[in-house]
């Protein structure tokens, strides 16, 4: 559900980006208020383990379509809202900037629809009200799947709404949300059953990683290290290994897309904004498309060097690393002003 550029116009992006804004500052101020140094970890860890959950396109049978997890309502159940958002956040900006998967001028409007949704809304108004404080196995796949399919909505509606105000592809609105809608549920139940499954599993393992911690949940005795290096390694075996067998089908966005216009590659407007953003994006973009970028003379062939799965295997593995640093780094410094606070 990653949105381009050529959906959007700079007036709508660029509400979408002061909306993303304002919301990432708030999240930053509380969870400076609230961070411990076990949290800065996981919280990367986690990150890279979404990236990678993300190149996982599962085929939805008899659509011709394919979906992926997002990964926001895993993030919050863990983390809790605010900082799943800003992990979110920073997943998300690494594959705009380094990967381009979803446009720039989009990003703010990615951001908000694949975060606000399922940690603002979905996580402590639909799955923290079924699963209380003291869960089961039927509770936690119950909440799952019902605050994944409610985020999934909400996101995919505000993806319709979103073009529709832009008025730049010409998308009827209400062709476009009746195929956006059905096929994002399918997604949301993948997601909510998956959700579930790695919730269930540190549940029994780790009950205090929840957040917040389940009653009657012990405290840690063996420490974070045996759970922060299975996450790395899950994130580096998926993101390395697995993505080789993800689906090739287009995405619910761009199947809902192409059936909209009848087949036609929808186009936005070459405003300056979108061709400079474009070309921003390109001079970033270190592996885009999670393939190495091809030379002047085998654009349409395949990459410089290597297997198309040797290509995916690097762009999991750096995009996981990539995540881990930037979400530890801005956790750090995060610490760093919440302890200089405190001396003022």
């Amino acid at each position: 559900m990653h949105m381009a550029d050529a959906l959007l116009s700079p007036a709508v992006g660029g509400a979408m980006w002061a909306a993303t804004a304002g919301t990432t500052f708030y999240c930053s101020r509380k969870l400076g208020q609230e961070l411990d140094d076990s949290k800065i970890p996981l919280m990367g860890v986690l990150g890279a383990f979404v990236f990678a959950a993300q190149m996982i396109n599962f085929t939805i049978p008899g659509t011709g379509s394919s979906g992926h997890l997002g990964g926001g309502l895993l993030l919050a159940v863990l983390l809790g809202p605010h900082a799943a958002f800003l992990v979110i956040a920073s997943v998300l900006t690494v594959q705009a900037l380094f990967f381009a998967d979803g446009g720039l001028l989009a990003l703010g409007s990615n951001i908000f629809n694949l975060g606000v949704f399922p940690c603002f809304l979905a996580y402590p108004l639909i799955f923290k009200k079924i699963v209380a404080d003291c869960p089961s196995r039927g509770k936690l796949l119950a909440g799952s799947l019902v605050a994944a399919v409610v985020s999934l909505q909400l996101g995919s509606l505000a993806v319709v709404v979103q073009t529709t105000l832009s008025g730049i592809a010409e998308l009827p609105f209400a062709v476009f949300i009746l195929l956006m809608q059905p096929i994002h549920l399918a997604i949301g139940l993948v997601e909510g059953l998956a959700t579930a499954a790695v919730i269930s599993f540190l549940w029994q393992a780790r009950p205090e990683l929840l957040a917040p911690p389940v009653c009657g949940a012990p405290a840690g005795k063996h420490g974070m290290r045996p759970i922060l290096g299975g996450l790395l390694a899950a994130a580096l075996l998926i993101g390395g290994v697995f993505s080789w067998f993800a689906s090739e089908r287009p995405d619910g966005l761009e199947w809902s897309m192409a059936k909209t216009s009848g087949g036609r590659e929808v186009e936005g407007p070459a405003s300056d904004l979108h061709r400079s953003l474009a070309r921003l994006q390109e001079k970033t973009a270190l592996l885009p498309d999670y393939a190495f970028k091809k030379g002047p003379e085998n654009k349409e062939g395949p990459g410089t060097w290597g297997s198309p799965k040797a290509e995916t295997t690097v762009a999991g593995v750096v995009g996981g690393m990539l995540i881990l640093l930037a979400v530890v780094l801005g956790g750090l410094l995060l610490k760093k002003k919440q302890k200089m606070s405190r001396v003022d």
